[in-house]
């Protein structure tokens, strides 16, 4: 039984939805959790959860997108959070330095308006961080004050995800730590307690081995399991259940 906890179904393009998620089902993928990234997510995710019943939606604004940022979009999720109860977090949200060096400040901006809004909504957030650790770290820990936080696709080194874990924030490993050269992510995959870990595939980007260069799925997740598993020497199964119970706890209050 596993929970991919962040996975851009409506983003596919080789597979349908439907495809994804019956593949995800035959896969022991129980739950499959779809975030917002751009401004038009924030009405096409509540629809897209209605249809599934073990799909479930984060709305927010991905730092990308922050330069398209409109007020009008807080209480647009705001509204959706209170008509849905399948919208269970705010997310993706963050700082990302890699794609976009000439908006920091308005990305900046945006994430403490969306952080503001899931403590309002007493919602986790699934912090998109690139190549912007220490601001993402400060600001989370300025402004958030009630959410449980879980860094989406984590990339630092072992020492900040120590600095991470005593904040009470959780760490999201993916696809990544299946490649061979991603030795920081492998660190933190066999050091990290499991209770602070959750697994997600971040379809349909980094997709793992023994699929790589093709387009990533939420079945995938379970080779995510099985490298942790691997790498920790114990059993995918014990992988399963400890990252399953904390996805469960942190949105599904389980």
């Amino acid at each position: 039984m596993l929970i991919d906890t962040h996975t851009h179904i409506n983003c596919l393009e080789k597979i349908s939805a439907d495809e994804a998620v019956k593949n995800a089902e035959d896969n022991g993928v129980t739950k499959i959790l779809v975030p917002g990234a751009a401004p038009c997510d924030i009405d096409e995710i509540p629809e897209l959860v209605k249809k599934y019943d073990n799909v479930y939606g984060m709305l927010g604004i991905h730092p990308e997108d922050a330069k398209n940022w409109d007020d009008k979009i807080l209480d647009k999720i705001r509204n959706n959070v209170n008509s849905n109860n399948k919208i269970i977090a705010i997310g993706e949200i963050g700082l990302d330095y890699y794609w976009d060096k000439k908006h920091k400040d308005i990305q900046k901006e945006i994430f403490i308006k969306q952080i503001k809004l899931a403590n309002e909504l007493h919602l986790p957030i699934s912090v998109h961080d690139r190549d912007a650790h220490k601001d993402c770290f400060d600001i989370l820990k300025e402004y958030n004050k009630t959410s449980t936080v879980v860094m989406h696709c984590f990339s630092g080194s072992v020492e900040f995800a120590r600095e991470c874990l005593k904040e009470g924030w959780y760490l999201a490993i993916g696809g990544v730590v299946t490649f061979n050269s991603a030795i920081k992510t492998k660190e933190v995959a066999k050091e990290v307690p499991l209770e602070r870990l959750v697994l997600e595939t971040d379809a349909p980007y980094l997709t793992p081995v023994p699929y790589r260069g093709k387009e990533n799925q939420p079945a995938y997740v379970k080779y995510v399991a099985e490298e942790i598993a691997k790498l920790r020497g114990i059993t995918v199964e014990e992988v399963a259940k400890a990252t399953t119970k904390n996805a469960e706890k942190i949105f599904f209050n389980k």
